[in-house]
């Protein structure tokens, strides 16, 4: 039985509890190159992260060029798939803060817009998938985030109540995502949209995985 505020931990992928950043701009500037455009710089393709890949894609391309939306999803996924442990890693301190709170029954999952076999793929990667109950991605349920679908399958999954749960993430996606289904948010200064989290109104902001990792256990930073 679980000893901690939150028995259920439900964490958004990229900008939460990895730091893809690298992996994305080098994909994403592989597709504009592969159809002659200029690189984006990677705060450009960070403003662009939340949605899916393809969302991403059409983003970066642009919706004037529509008709090559769907080849450049093509490009991106073959390419990302190639190289998305390249560079990506855990952001330091989460690892450990999940580990550390496995004693106190607390139990984690993934919840993201990134397809599943490559959120599985990076996870079992970086040696993360055995601290996690389950993953769900943007193809794993015809909804995606910021659709509640995805987060109750993962309540259903564990037996918990709402209030046993909280979603960690780095964007208004989550934000949107945790106040459809009706849980917890705390969102994490580290990510890739700091200042959209700050306006959000979101009375649970922490800027470490140590202050994280207090909130899960006392339900205080």
């Amino acid at each position: 039985m679980s000893t901690a505020r939150y028995s259920v931990v439900l964490l958004d992928l990229d900008g939460t509890l990895l730091d893809t950043r690298a992996d994305l701009v080098a994909s994403t500037n592989h597709v504009r190159g592969s159809f002659g455009l200029p690189p984006l710089d990677a705060h450009q393709v960070e403003s662009l992260v939340g949605h899916g890949a393809r969302v991403l894609v059409e983003r970066a391309l642009g919706s004037e060029r529509a008709a090559i939306h769907e080849e450049g999803v093509r490009r991106f996924l073959a390419h990302y798939g190639e190289h998305c442990l390249d560079a990506t890693l855990p952001y330091p301190g989460m690892a450990e803060m999940m580990r550390e709170l496995a004693p106190f029954g607390v139990r984690f999952a993934v919840v993201t817009n990134k397809p599943e076999a490559l959120s599985r793929k990076i996870l079992g990667g970086l040696g993360l998938a055995d601290s996690l109950f389950a993953v769900v991605g943007g193809d794993t349920f015809p909804e995606r985030k910021p659709h509640p679908r995805g987060v109750e399958h993962l309540l259903e999954r564990a037996g918990a109540d709402r209030s046993q749960a909280l979603l960690v993430g780095d964007s208004a996606v989550d934000v949107e995502t945790a106040r459809a289904a009706r849980i917890a948010m705390c969102g994490v200064l580290w990510g890739f949209d700091p200042d959209g989290l700050r306006s959000a109104g979101l009375d649970l902001l922490v800027g470490e995985p140590a202050a994280l990792g207090r909130l899960i256990r006392t339900g205080t930073v």
